[in-house]
């Protein structure tokens, strides 16, 4: 990970986590997506939130 300066604390200390709920084009769709979340360890601001696989969200035509 690079080298982050958290806007809040000043702190360096940077972690991803994923969400236990992934995102879905649809309700009944059986793809998913994880959200990924980059935040300082030493105050808790989320600083980015990626999400990944984002071609399933792409119209097919």
């Amino acid at each position: 990970m690079e080298n982050k300066i958290c806007s809040s604390c000043g702190s360096t200390n940077f972690q991803e986590a994923t969400d236990y709920i992934p995102l879905k084009p649809s309700k009944g769709s059986f793809h998913s997506a994880q959200k990924v979340f980059s935040f300082c360890m030493d105050c808790g601001i989320v600083d980015a939130i990626r999400i990944e696989n984002t071609e399933i969200f792409q119209n097919k035509e």
